[in-house]
């Protein structure tokens, strides 16, 4: 009986695998949130605070600048940027919803018509016309006038033009002006250009001078070309001009053309070609700013 009383004795073994840690994964995902959030809500603490023309020019930082469009761009209100109409890098200072400046190529353009209509006078032109025609009348008569100068008064050559009164002293064949190659004056050409002087002391108007040869090089030196041959003329002319008595402060400019602008373009070789242009500025535009553009 007691044999067959005894239980056996069943022992249970549990078997216990090390797991690995398992706490460390949410740590990070929940640091990348918390640091999220703290950069949005400083974000906001800086919309808050910051100015709005400090915004703007965020916004307008940001904005693509290959956009091609005309509204603005962006959320809207202080976070709307603003974009280039035109192609090119140039950030824009515009603010949003306004058309582009004008650039300041167009303005000079404005400035300069708005002035022409302001000083544009058909009064004034005419008194100017009649003014510069009564100049050459007086010109041509006192070289007439002058027994030494009246042989020489084909080498005059006086004619109106829209940039005003052009009075030229020309060379002919066996009559030069200047010595060969030289801005030395031969002395009649001296002696017309201060009767021309003493004429156009009467009006105030600005003047230009440009020295002119044929197409010959220059012979003798050849760093000395027609280029510095004829700004040397024309600066000689200048000269006799000033000491005539003609305030230093009407010459606009003098230079040399060498033998771009022949008076004979079929041949460049006459020798009317050499020649000193003295042009007498108008001080109106002529022209009808209506019709076109003015010259000074």
């Amino acid at each position: 009986m007691a044999a067959k009383d005894e239980r056996p004795i069943v022992i249970k073994k549990v078997k216990k695998v090390a797991g690995g840690h398992h706490g460390g994964a949410w740590k990070v995902a929940y640091a990348d949130f918390v640091t999220a959030m703290m950069a949005f809500f400083m974000l906001l603490w800086l919309l808050n605070v910051s100015e709005k023309e400090t915004l703007q020019g965020l916004a307008d930082y940001f904005t693509p600048s290959n956009a091609s469009m005309s509204n603005a761009s962006g959320a809207g209100d202080i976070l709307a940027g603003t974009a280039l109409e035109s192609e090119g890098a140039k950030a824009s200072g515009a603010i949003a919803g306004t058309t582009p400046s004008t650039t300041v190529k167009e303005k000079e353009t404005h400035s300069k018509e708005s002035a022409q209509q302001q000083d544009w006078n058909p009064q004034v032109a005419a008194r100017e016309d009649r003014a510069l025609a009564q100049l050459e009348s007086q010109i041509k008569a006192a070289i007439q006038e002058t027994p030494e100068l009246s042989q020489h008064q084909d080498q005059l050559i006086i004619e109106q033009t829209p940039e005003g009164l052009r009075i030229q002293l020309i060379d002919k064949d066996g009559r030069p002006m200047f010595r060969q190659g030289s801005a030395e004056m031969y002395r009649f050409a001296a002696r017309m250009l201060e009767t021309i002087a003493g004429v156009i002391q009467t009006l105030p108007n600005r003047m230009a001078i440009s020295g002119h040869t044929d197409a010959l090089p220059n012979r003798g030196n050849r760093d000395y070309t027609n280029w510095e041959l004829s700004a040397d003329r024309a600066n000689a002319a200048r000269r006799v001009l000033a000491n005539a008595g003609v305030s230093r402060d009407r010459f606009s400019e003098v230079t040399g053309k060498a033998a771009t602008e022949p008076l004979f373009p079929d041949a460049p070789l006459r020798p009317e070609n050499k020649r000193i242009s003295i042009l007498l500025l108008r001080e109106a535009p002529v022209i009808d700013p209506a019709f076109g553009a003015a010259t000074p």
